[in-house]
């Protein structure tokens, strides 16, 4: 077990060197460009994939780092270039966590690879779990996956909604309801192949911020997928149910859902990019406070100005600090005993959104416009409390924790 430390080591530094980069170099002067746009911006992913961050094995890399310190790091510095155009190369490994936490070695080697593509072809995933009426209650989900015991197949049947790449991925991980009875705990996570029979792309949503990322409804009717295709292997999924069931009669302890798993692994990841926005914004705010001149001095020389950058740096720092702790606890295996994992996720997010705030305050009118980055950072901050859990998600699983009941 790594210890856990605050010093990046060499290794690290090099590859966070690398990225922040690429992300100078290559995402911010593509980001306004592509906000506007409002599309997925393929050459950027493709340049992404040349270099080699685009890749299985860059975020193997970094999600095998045993000091958890590896995929916080990169999500900081891509998210720092621009949001959108970062969820665009990091939305794929939502998916591939979604395979990690749930599927076998087999389907792990076979489905991974096939969600990047390579350099010369580059390839996208979605994981598709939130629908039309289930957001937050996961155990609303209505899509359901029924077996065809004849063909060793499963039949799926429903909408998808706020699916980052649905439509356009090659490969489509979806969260269906296989036994209705037991709420989120009668849920199973499927492979949906490219060129899938029945999957279609439903309503492309004009959105907020994060614009450069592609978000869209995913239809299924009547997608048929091979026994294989299910998520752990339909053994592990009728061992599980029959434990959730017996447990459902005795009143015992929760089994996790297949969706949850998914969240619980990303969670402190999405801090992180909450962290790389805020961090975005605060340092051009800090340098417009320096440059610019009103009554004869600059504005960092009022007290009103340069306390808000001491609270804007204090809350980045902070967050950075408990999404590096909750990645450690979690590639340590040691076990989330005061929700931490949420925590990280629910104070760098609420801080994306108040630093980045604070930022188009510090630029006045200049930070309202689209001319100044903060405008944009702001719109992408706010979904950033949103997305894999609300902020009000957030305290209630940390409340549950701590409380040992099930408050609602």
């Amino acid at each position: 077990m790594a210890e856990f430390t605050m010093e990046l080591n060499d290794e690290q530094k090099e590859v966070r060197d690398w990225l922040h980069g690429f992300a100078a170099d290559v995402i911010r002067p593509a980001a306004a460009e592509w906000d506007e746009r409002e599309e997925t911006p393929w050459p950027v992913i493709q340049e992404a994939a040349k270099v080699g961050i685009y890749s299985l094995d860059f975020y193997a890399q970094q999600y095998f780092d045993p000091t958890g310190l590896g995929i916080p790091m990169a999500m900081e510095e891509l998210f720092w270039g621009d949001a959108g155009i970062a969820l665009s190369i990091v939305g794929t490994g939502l998916a591939a966590v979604g395979v990690l936490a749930n599927g076998t070695e087999e389907q792990i080697g076979t489905w991974i690879p096939q969600m990047y593509g390579d350099q010369n072809d580059v390839k996208v995933a979605a994981f598709c779990s939130s629908e039309p009426d289930a957001g937050s209650d996961v155990a609303s989900l209505r899509t359901r996956a029924v077996y065809d015991e004849a063909k060793d197949e499963w039949v799926l049947n429903g909408t998808k909604t706020w699916a980052t790449n649905g439509g356009i991925a090659n490969v489509h991980v979806v969260v269906a309801v296989v036994d209705p009875g037991l709420g989120s705990k009668g849920h199973a996570s499927f492979i949906v192949p490219p060129g899938t029979p029945g999957l279609s792309q439903g309503q492309k949503f004009k959105k907020h911020g994060i614009r450069a990322s592609h978000t869209a409804e995913v239809v299924l009717e009547d997608v048929r997928v091979p026994g294989s295709c299910l998520l752990g292997g339909k053994e592990k999924l009728d061992e599980r149910l029959a434990r959730a069931r017996e447990r459902a009669k005795t009143g015992g302890e929760r089994v996790k859902n297949a969706a949850m798993a998914t969240f619980e692994a990303s969670r402190p990841a999405v801090g992180a990019m909450a962290v790389g926005t805020a961090r975005a914004a605060y340092e051009v705010a800090l340098d417009y406070a320096k440059t610019r001149e009103q009554f004869g001095r600059p504005i960092i020389d009022n007290q009103g100005v340069a306390f808000q950058l001491a609270d804007m740096r204090t809350s980045v720092d902070a967050a950075r600090l408990l999404v590096w702790r909750a990645s450690w606890m979690a590639v340590n295996g040691k076990p989330f005993t005061a929700a931490e994992g949420s925590m990280s996720k629910l104070f760098a997010s609420e801080t994306a959104k108040k630093v980045t705030g604070q930022a188009i305050q510090i630029l006045g009118g200049n930070g309202y416009t689209r001319e100044y980055p903060v405008e944009r950072m702001h719109r992408d901050a706010a979904i950033y409390t949103i997305f894999e859990g609300t902020s009000e998600i957030q305290r209630l699983v940390i409340a549950r924790t701590l409380a040992g009941m099930n408050i609602r």
